[in-house]
């Protein structure tokens, strides 16, 4: 149970809010995944995606249309961000002039990458299509990047992608990590690689058993590595000397509000939408399964948004397992939607690795 008075009350208040922020549901923030496709072969993806996915792309014009008949209309474009995701978005050959016609209508646009294909001369073109924001994936140093990303070479054209960013100071860019225990001991070290290198914003995650994931076990956090991650995290946020977080993927009970900027809160399907390259239409794009609301081929977006997305808030249903009887449930609410399987049931929970 959370042992600090002062949070308890702080968590009870912000619940309010959020209470208040289901009802309104407000989209704030667009998910395409414009591919399936990718340049790896990645150890940890949930997506299990690869190089010669048979799931055809989504057309632009198929987004376009979506985005012009049914999302413009209901929104102030400048406040919501349209985030390209696969796969890897830079297998699109389109991707400049998917920007360019996004940000034409009015929104901010921005991507993850796995910086592969991020040359300087893609790099320019996609800034002059209006990119806002980027997310570069950085494992932990050469021999643990690559064999996680199993290619030779992905932590040397990742560290390329990482400088050519940072030449564009008005760009919003992060490293995101995932964490796997040979780099636990290693977060020292590696911080201050990353501070030398110019990075100023870090997202660390840990791997949940999904995908390609969950048959690797030597992919997974102890419960002692995980607390000493969320230990790390809190004592480099005091620092001051590089802006790090940890992601916004589980209650960490004691740890909330002191290792990331919020209070835990799932916004997929309250805030957080997205498009899948088949036409489906869900909550963020971490989220596989059954969790589908609609599909854009079938159904219209913004009646989508409106009035389905049960699942997603309310979460009444998530009072089951090891939920049943949880005490910090009121806050948790089951946890991040993506780390339920297909029938419901939770895999993976961080409240209780720290017990």
């Amino acid at each position: 149970m959370l042992r600090n008075l002062r949070k308890r009350i702080a968590l009870r208040l912000f619940n309010n809010l959020y209470r208040h922020t289901v009802e309104e549901h407000r989209l704030r923030t667009l998910f395409w995944e414009m591919t399936l496709r990718c340049n790896l072969n990645c150890r940890h993806c949930g997506s299990d995606c690869r190089a010669d996915m048979a799931v055809k792309d989504m057309p632009l014009e198929h987004f376009l249309r979506v985005l012009d008949e049914e999302v413009t209309p209901n929104v102030d474009p400048s406040e919501v961000l349209i985030i390209f995701s696969g796969g890897e978005v830079l297998m699109r050959k389109d991707l400049e002039l998917a920007g360019s016609e996004v940000a034409k209508r009015g929104y901010p646009w921005g991507m993850v990458t796995n910086g592969m294909g991020l040359t300087a001369e893609r790099l320019k073109g996609l800034v002059a299509a209006g990119l806002s924001s980027i997310s570069v994936s950085l494992d932990g140093f050469a021999e643990v990047h690559n064999h996680i990303r199993r290619n030779e070479n992905s932590f040397d054209r990742a560290i390329a992608a990482i400088e050519e960013i940072l030449k564009y100071p008005h760009l919003a860019c992060d490293v995101i990590t995932c964490l796997t225990p040979p780099m636990v001991d290693r977060l020292e070290e590696f911080k201050e690689w990353l501070i030398a290198h110019g990075v100023t914003h870090w997202r660390i995650f840990s791997i949940f058993p999904a995908g390609r994931a969950a048959n690797d076990p030597t992919l997974n956090l102890s419960n002692e590595q995980f607390r000493a991650t969320l230990d790390f995290i809190k004592r480099t946020r005091a620092e001051g000397r590089i802006n790090v977080s940890y992601a916004c993927e589980g209650f960490l009970g004691d740890y909330e509000a002191e290792v990331r900027d919020h209070f835990y809160q799932c916004a997929a399907g309250v805030s957080v939408a997205s498009i899948r390259v088949d036409g489906s239409i869900s909550g963020c794009t971490s989220v596989r399964g059954n969790y589908v609301q609609g599909n854009i081929y079938n159904d219209h977006f913004w009646d989508v948004w409106q009035n389905r997305f049960e699942p997603f808030r309310n979460r009444e249903w998530t009072r089951k397992g090891e939920c049943k009887d949880c005490k910090v449930w009121r806050y948790c609410k089951g946890g991040g939607m993506h780390l339920r399987d297909d029938s419901g049931e939770l895999m993976y929970c961080h409240y209780h690795k720290l017990k």
